[in-house]
């Protein structure tokens, strides 16, 4: 039976739990199955180590701290933006979700408070700062 290694790639479903169990996100939602290459840094290498050894059809649940999962909150990737940036079509309300295009590509950023002119927009992920519980169901090693 073939098992995941440092240089496999791979089909897997993934779902993710906060630390109060409810669901964050899952690829199961669409039938969209994540693929994954080892090694290609796109994943945490303590995320990689919970899949080392797996088989397909094996199906695992972990949780990875902040730091191992998508990160702390990074004070640096807080912005405050001018009010006349906004419009109708992208309003400046907390809890919007908005794309900003920069020198990079686009970014998602969430608005987290409005204060007169001032916007501040958060470009950290939604989830970085919090542990991270993540069920993986292998569907196939390539």
């Amino acid at each position: 039976m073939t098992q995941i290694t440092a240089d496999s790639s791979l089909v897997a479903h993934i779902t993710m739990k906060l630390s109060d169990g409810s669901a964050a996100d899952s690829t199961k939602v669409n039938n969209k199955p994540a693929i994954i290459n080892m090694g290609d840094q796109s994943i945490s290498p303590a995320f990689e180590a919970q899949l080392l050894g797996m088989q397909a059809g094996e199906s695992k649940e972990f949780t990875l701290a902040a730091k191992d999962a998508f990160g702390e909150k990074n004070p640096d990737n807080v912005h405050y933006v001018d009010i006349n940036k906004f419009d109708a079509d992208t309003p400046a309300k907390v809890g919007s979700i908005i794309t900003f295009t920069t020198p990079g590509g686009e970014v998602p950023g969430m608005v987290t408070e409005v204060s007169g002119a001032s916007v501040t927009v958060d470009f950290n992920h939604p989830l970085a700062g919090q542990d991270v519980t993540f069920v993986i169901d292998v569907v196939e090693i390539k």
